[in-house]
Formats: structure tokens, C-alpha cells, sequence
């Protein structure tokens, strides 16, 4: 399974407040999301707006999408939606 993250900037959900990005998946187009909750408890958003949790998300991008193409893989490439619950306790030190 080829699985690629395309460098498009992330987007803020307000309707289930979440941070989407894309997967590419042999080619197709994946929607991913990570909760703002993930990223306020592993992520260290600083302020807890869509500004704060894009830069949040920026910063923890590298990781964030580590556990994402394990998901891929798990799932066959089905949409991913992180939860805090999908990071080990604490702070990620990317």
C-alpha cells in the first residue's frame, strides 16, 4: 500500500471540531481528521481557537500523520479519525 501525505495546508471543522488533512492511498484521496482534544492533550496547542489548533497541528504533523498511515494500513486505506486515545499519555515529543 503506497501512502502519501500531500503538503496542502490542514483545515479546522467546527461541526465536530476537528483538524482535517488528506491521505493519498494508491493514488485516491483520503480524508484524515485528528480531534482538537488529541491535539490540546498530546500537541500542546497554546490557545484553544482554530489558529492554535493549526499551529498545534503544524507542529506535531510529522507524528500525527506516523499514526495516521498506521491506520491506513490497518483499515485499507478507510478514513482515519484520531482521538487523544490514539497517542501514548502525555505530550508527543516529536
Amino acid at each position: 500500500m503506497d501512502i502519501h501525505f500531500p503538503p496542502d495546508a490542514p483545515d479546522y471543522r467546527d461541526s465536530n471540531l476537528t483538524v482535517v488533512f488528506a491521505a493519498l492511498v494508491d493514488g485516491r484521496r483520503v480524508p484524515c481528521a485528528i480531534s482538537v482534544e488529541a491535539l490540546e492533550d498530546h500537541f500542546d496547542a497554546q490557545t484553544f481557537d482554530s489558529n492554535g489548533w493549526i499551529r498545534a497541528f503544524d507542529a506535531g504533523r510529522t507524528r500525527i500523520e506516523a499514526v495516521a498511515r498506521e491506520h491506513l494500513r490497518l483499515t485499507n486505506g478507510s478514513p482515519v479519525l484520531l482521538k487523544s486515545g490514539h497517542f501514548p499519555p502525555g505530550k508527543v515529543i516529536a
